[in-house]
């Protein structure tokens, strides 16, 4: 019994599949329409019979011609599917995938795949659409890099280290512009206190070397992509270099790459390792030379 329920159901569904098909047909190209014989021409007509055929009817059933409101919606109705046929039909591409229907009509998923990819396919250039976003993005990038840099100077302006030695550069200006006016008119508390940050942050921008900080055109994505056969050389040629002289000479390491290799180890880029203090730096070479006398001694006691 419940086997004698699947096959009429099997059969009911097989009946049914040709009705569905042509439903799911029904909203590409021209409908249930033949494009051809919409214009009035054949699969073997020319583009320049097709544009003739579409002209002809165009101006026959165009819309303004027709007084009456019935004649004029009914025009309307024709003269859409007119445009419609015309635009299948003028494109060489679109025109193949219509014809492979015709040809094809059990291939649905197919037809579907083919119409809708030309559809919504993106009419510029994707060269074009690649090359504004990276723009963009490194426009972000580097508005981004210049409020990370402004929020550096306002710390650095709070570290006493930074701080006393910018005060103690720009001691001359700020006894001028301060302390001693010299007939001007006195600046108010509020005001010397924005006067002395200002002078402050000038100093820290341009006489201090504030490390991994300031931003550069040459680090946006943009003109990284474009200088990027140079780095790559640049990056195998130092790679080479490294390891002929490092693990094929065994050459001992100097002071550059012994701090590449404390970096490497403490897991920072070269941007944060540049925000170190000397005395930092200092302390992890210490380190590295006691840590290179062990080994030596271990070395010789084997």
């Amino acid at each position: 019994m419940l086997h004698q329920r699947h096959l009429i159901s099997f059969i009911f569904y097989l009946l049914l599949l040709p009705t569905l098909i042509v439903c799911l047909l029904d909203g590409l190209y021209c409908g249930k329409q033949n494009c051809y014989d919409v214009l009035g021409v054949t699969r073997d007509s020319s583009k320049n019979e097709i544009g003739k055929a579409y002209r002809t009817l165009a101006r026959k059933y165009h819309p303004d011609l027709h007084r009456t409101t019935d004649t004029k919606a009914e025009a309307e109705v024709q003269f859409k599917h007119i445009a419609t046929a015309y635009e299948i039909l003028k494109d060489d591409d679109s025109r193949s995938n219509y014809d492979y229907m015709l040809d094809h009509p059990d291939e649905y998923y197919a037809h579907y795949y083919r119409y809708y990819r030309r559809r919504v396919a993106p009419k510029v250039d994707v060269r074009v659409v690649i090359v504004v976003i990276l723009t963009v993005i490194s426009i972000i990038q580097y508005y981004s890099g210049w409020q990370r840099y402004d929020s550096a100077i306002k710390y650095f302006a709070t570290v006493p280290k930074y701080r006393n030695k910018a005060l103690k550069i720009a001691k001359d200006e700020i006894n001028e512009k301060i302390h001693n006016r010299k007939g001007k008119q006195r600046l108010n508390k509020i005001e010397q206190k924005e006067e002395l940050e200002r002078i402050v942050r000038k100093v820290i921008e341009e006489k201090m070397d504030v490390k991994g900080a300031k931003p550069s055109l040459w680090d946006i994505l943009l003109v990284q992509l474009i200088i990027s056969p140079y780095t790559l050389t640049r990056w195998l040629l130092w790679q080479l270099n490294w390891l002929w002289r490092f693990t094929i000479c065994r050459r001992p390491y100097g002071q550059e790459e012994k701090l590449y290799l404390i970096r490497r180890l403490m897991k920072m880029s070269q941007s944060q390792f540049n925000t170190l203090e000397d005395s930092q730096i200092e302390e992890y070479l210490q380190l590295w030379k006691q840590n290179e006398e062990e080994w030596k001694q271990n070395k010789k006691q084997k």
